[in-house]
């Protein structure tokens, strides 16, 4: 700046050229900038399809896009360096308008501390504040002084012109008012237009959210509001010229560095309407709360309210309403059983856990959002944390900073393990699992060997939800009994000549990639139709949201020949264990069907879906792969055309396969009928032992 005035003479045009020299200095950055944010939009429709594959799945999404970044060299933080650069030199011109006597004309410290002080005691203000130096430059130019200092330092004083366009460049609007007042104006309109400019041609902030966009443009309008007002016009003149001139210097990198060059923005439309016909699936896409919404409030009292409630002993955490069905049962036992207050936090505003609530006077329910819910569960606070999430600690969900003597206990939604279907050390930052079966203890012994990892509390608990399947198909296995026991029954029987009703087949396949769906259903429904067997298809709902084109063309395909139906509609009310036998790859329904009906599984052996690329260092074969044997038949893919003999087969061994499959749900899952009696008396001693050891502590200090 002080080299730019020793030129010209003119304090705003000073200003002007010292602007653009530092975009011209700074271009190199800027080139490498935009190089960097063409490689980012390159990314995205590959980030914007692994959205898609893993829909909903946020740890996932995480974990795989990090890769993707790290393949590619990115760094999300280099977005940031234009601002941090634009503060840093604002602040220094801020710095150099507050203080020319110091920067522009470089008078000696004693000779600025001498008017200073005077001007100060003339003037009754603070010899420390920011802008006494321009106080000193009006009250020299226009009331003398120079009896204090040299005739040199008075005349570059009274030299210094910060008049520029008709404005005083030391005047700040807030106090002087009137025609100054189109400062801030000019300098909200020039920022409006740069962030305007910058969302319709600026390659990376082009492909930005509107919420992005709207709201870097209402802090960067906001930002020159303040400045135009609050600070000298000179700083407002910095601003204005800055905005102006990144706007030409966009246009000039968008020439030599054209984006549509790099990116391929077909295939960035396609996958950005595939992630978005997602969103909108089934209802339309759900608009984030707003700060003033009413869940919005609701969250905060809730949050509230939670961190005000002192000493508490047991805590659930939930996803969504889904998985009350996991930890219902005992968390009900635990109500039932004591007066202890249990608090349940979930992440679904329509969590059914809040109906329950009204049913248990010591039942306290909370809506956390997963937007809040890191921090949230860094600052817990309890003695007890229960949750059927894994990767605590891995990734967001982090172990409380405030209590490191919370007991974290992860309650199974599985039957198998978690080597092959999780990611790897998916429960290690566990204290406590309650185990649903002897495998799942035998897995976490071989990992704790192998990784030299602290050896967990592993409690034999059992499969609540798979208690209570057994108990509602029991029930309605009496009423079946009963209802065809009738006498209209017996009576349309005898008329029919006692034909018997065509075997139910269900086919359910799993979510993953080429799965039943994508490799060989076709063949498998050729197989099946015309054999007598009344078929139904029920694709996993994210096939339906990926593939709904594929879905209606098979409707339309098989459900004329009218044994095959193809199920897309997931509010009926007909369960899968309505089937005579079902058919699925790697699905975990295979283990829920086979113990609640005892009937057998025809397994498609697809490729098998695989989380952790380290579950082969683990001795052992998991559940999954070798109870495929005892559960039923499995197939090969290619093999799918000979799927009616070996479906045929099963039912004949129906009851060969029930005995093997009850002796192997006595053999393998813990406390039949009673897990969730098993799991609510651990919770109850382990509050009994959480509460005996603060008491022994307190009485020790």
């Amino acid at each position: 700046m002080s080299w730019c005035y020793s030129f010209i003479g003119s304090y705003g045009l000073s200003i002007v050229i010292f602007t653009v020299l530092c975009k011209i200095v700074l271009l190199p950055v800027s080139i490498w900038l935009q190089f960097d944010s063409i490689k980012m939009v390159k990314m995205q429709p590959e980030i914007n399809r692994l959205k898609a594959d893993f829909f909903g799945d946020y740890d996932t999404i995480y974990e795989e896009q990090s890769k993707i970044f790290k393949r590619e060299h990115y760094s999300p933080f280099t977005s940031v360096i234009p601002m941090v650069i634009q503060l840093v030199l604002l602040l220094g011109v801020v710095a150099v308008i507050y203080h020319p006597l110091t920067y522009i004309l470089h008078l000696p410290a004693d000779v600025i501390g001498t008017l200073n002080a005077f001007v100060s005691g003339k003037l009754g203000l603070d010899p420390e504040i920011s802008s006494i130096e321009l106080y000193v430059v009006n009250f020299v130019q226009n009331a003398g002084g120079g009896e204090l200092v040299s005739a040199e330092a008075l005349s570059s004083i009274r030299g210094l012109n910060m008049t520029f366009l008709g404005f005083n460049l030391s005047f700040v609007p807030s106090r002087v008012g009137g025609a100054t007042l189109l400062v801030p104006v000019i300098a909200g309109f020039s920022s409006w237009l740069m962030c305007f400019v910058q969302n319709r041609s600026n390659v990376l902030q082009a492909e930005q959210s509107k919420w992005n966009q709207y709201g870097m443009m209402a802090f960067s309008v906001g930002l020159s509001l303040y400045l135009g007002f609050f600070v000298p016009i000179g700083v407002g003149l910095y601003w204005v010229v800055s905005n102006l001139v990144s706007i030409l210097q966009l246009y000039f990198l968008n020439f030599i560095i054209n984006p549509k060059k790099y990116v391929d923005y077909e295939a960035l439309e396609e996958s950005r309407k595939r992630l978005e016909d997602l969103k909108t699936y089934g209802g339309g896409k759900k608009k984030k709360a707003g700060f003033f919404s009413q869940e919005a409030r609701r969250e905060r009292a809730d949050r509230k309210r939670f961190f005000t409630y002192k000493n508490k002993h047991l805590v659930f955490y939930s996803e969504s309403t889904g998985f009350y069905k996991y930890m219902g049962d005992v968390l009900e036992y635990v109500l039932k059983h004591s007066d202890i207050t249990v608090h349940y936090v979930t992440s679904d505003p329509d969590d059914a856990v809040f109906e329950r609530a009204k049913e248990f006077p010591h039942l306290e329910a909370y809506y956390v959002s997963p937007d809040k819910l890191i921090v949230f569960m860094m600052k817990m606070d309890a003695d007890i944390v229960a949750m059927t999430m894994p990767d605590l600690d891995n990734y967001q969900i982090r172990r409380s900073v405030f209590r490191k003597d919370i007991e974290y206990i992860y309650m199974p939604h599985e039957i198998a393990g978690w080597n092959l279907q999780n990611r790897f050390g998916a429960v290690n930052n566990y204290d406590t699992i309650l185990c649903v079966g002897k495998g799942q203890v035998e897995e976490a012994r071989r990992t704790e060997e192998l990784y030299g990892l602290p050896a967990k509390n592993l409690v034999e608990c059992g499969y609540p939800l798979l208690d209570n399947m057994r108990n509602d198909y029991a029930e309605s296995q009496k009423n079946r009994s009963r209802d065809a026991g009738s006498k209209e029954e017996a009576i349309s029987a005898k008329s029919s000549g006692g034909a018997k009703k065509a075997p139910k087949i269900l086919i359910a396949p799993s979510w993953q990639k080429d799965n039943i769906v994508d490799l060989c259903l076709e063949p498998l429904l050729d197989s099946l139709t015309g054999q007598g067997f009344k078929i139904t298809v029920r694709p996993h709902p994210q096939q339906v949201k990926h593939q709904g084109d594929k879905m209606k063309e098979l409707k339309e395909r098989y459900e004329a020949l009218g044994d095959i139906e193809i199920q897309t509609d997931f509010s009926k009310n007909s369960t899968v264990f309505e089937a005579d036998l079902l058919i699925t790859d790697w699905s975990a329904i295979s283990f829920e069907y086979a113990f609640t009906t005892l009937r057998p599984v025809l397994f498609i052996d697809t490729p098998m879906k695989v989380m952790n690329p380290r579950h082969e260092e683990l001795p052992g074969t998991p559940i999954e792969i070798w109870s495929r044997e005892k559960l039923g038949r499995h197939l090969a893919p290619e093999q799918a055309k000979e799927a009616a003999a070996a479906v045929r087969e099963l039912l004949e061994r129906g009851e060969e396969y029930r005995g093997e499959i009850e002796a192997l749900y006595r053999e393998y899952i813990f406390n039949p009928g009673s897990a969730a009696e098993a799991g609510g008396k651990y919770l109850l001693k382990a509050i009994k032992r959480k509460i005996e050891e603060r008491k022994t502590n307190k009485e020790s200090s």
